[in-house]
């Protein structure tokens, strides 16, 4: 692993704060202040391909400042979506219409990082907006058959077959295509999503996983799937570009996931090839209790920091220009991502460096008036 979390041309005895740039592999990042992946929801097509919502959506938060950004959940195949209106790279169309989409990242100074995911269980659903419906899709509506390492439904879907090994190694197969593409569209970062109760997090916990081969039982069987893919991607990709991983730290429930088995993981993922490491939480069972406060999940991170001596990310409920320097100043974590805050304020990178007194250079010329301090 080679990535450096030192500042770009910065002394790195000195406090690192929230507008450093970071180095990733050969990735230089110009700030710590990230984009979450957010589900859009909005294929309306239902073939995959992003759409002139997705470039103003995500360019809108490029040009508002933000360092690294980072798709929505974006299918490695069909039967991997969440809904039939998600985005998806496992054809060239699709590839072709993100590079559109990266080449403005990269006009306006961003770093572009997809998300590559396979939903599972918790595939072929009603999108979050624009129905009232929920759960499953029936199949005389546009529903498909759903995937999982066991056939163990989450709560109100329809139960999903379980991989065979062919599957499995499908699995494997589609994300390192889904590589591919994403670099040939110039992704500069790929993200790997192992939270939210989806596929690779669903083998990872022994809620949802209840095999009895070798990728079940122990926690390293359970992760012998997410390894998997973090080597199979890595060796595709080759040596120059960042691989992160997206875990929920824990499923919140005393038998779950816990987030001392994911500073393990990542500790192993780290050594399969992964370089940094985005902490969430939750999402493979309901009835939970997650405390929501602002900042919640950052002990999470600073936790996997700490124990597997790798570089995280903090994520959730982080609103706040000061909230958000004081989590990477204190060293709880190497940057943050923010959802909810920057569908509010697309230039809420542009707004913390004024709040926070950075002057920055690269505000768009065309707003430069309202800079401050002044450029």
């Amino acid at each position: 692993m080679s990535t450096v979390l030192a500042p770009a041309a910065a002394d790195s005895a000195a406090a690192v704060s929230l507008f450093d740039p970071i180095s990733l592999r050969e990735v230089v990042i110009r700030n710590r202040l990230w984009v979450a992946p957010m589900c859009q929801y909005s294929v309306i097509e239902r073939d995959g391909v992003p759409t002139d919502w997705h470039l103003v959506h995500l360019g809108s938060m490029a040009a508002g400042g933000a360092g690294l950004i980072v798709t929505e959940a974006t299918a490695v195949s069909p039967e991997g979506r969440i809904t039939d209106r998600d985005t998806g790279i496992w054809n060239d169309t699709q590839a072709s219409a993100w590079a559109h989409i990266v080449d403005y990242l990269h006009g306006q100074g961003a770093t572009a990082g997809i998300q590559l995911a396979h939903a599972g269980r918790k595939a072929s659903t009603w999108p979050a907006w624009g129905t009232s419906l929920h759960g499953s899709v029936p199949a005389d509506q546009g529903g498909w058959p759903t995937l999982g390492p066991s056939a163990i439904a989450f709560p109100g879907y329809a139960a999903p077959m379980a991989l065979d090994h062919a599957g499995i190694d499908t699995v494997v197969a589609d994300f390192v295509t889904a590589a591919r593409r994403a670099i040939v569209a110039g992704f500069d970062v790929l993200e790997l999503h192992a939270a939210h109760g989806y596929l690779l997090h669903q083998f990872l916990s022994p809620l949802s996983n209840q095999r009895t081969d070798e990728f079940g039982g122990s926690l390293e069987n359970r992760a012998r799937l997410l390894l998997r893919v973090v080597k199979a991607v890595r060796a595709e990709v080759g040596e120059s570009i960042p691989l992160l991983v997206r875990f929920s730290a824990t499923d919140y429930t005393v038998d779950g996931w816990s987030v001392e088995e994911t500073a393990v993981v990542a500790g192993w993922a780290a050594q399969a090839g992964a370089d940094f490491f985005d902490v969430s939480s939750g999402g493979n069972v309901t009835g939970v209790q997650i405390p929501l406060t602002p900042g919640y999940q950052v002990p999470l991170a600073q936790f996997v920091k700490a124990t597997a001596a790798v570089p995280v990310n903090a994520v959730g409920l982080i609103t706040t220009a000061a909230h958000a320097n004081d989590i990477v100043a204190s060293g709880a974590a190497d940057a943050v991502m923010l959802g909810r805050e920057f569908l509010r304020d697309p230039h809420f990178a542009l707004r913390a460096a004024a709040e926070l007194g950075v002057p920055l250079d690269y505000w768009p010329g065309q707003y430069a008036r309202a800079a401050w301090p002044a450029v």
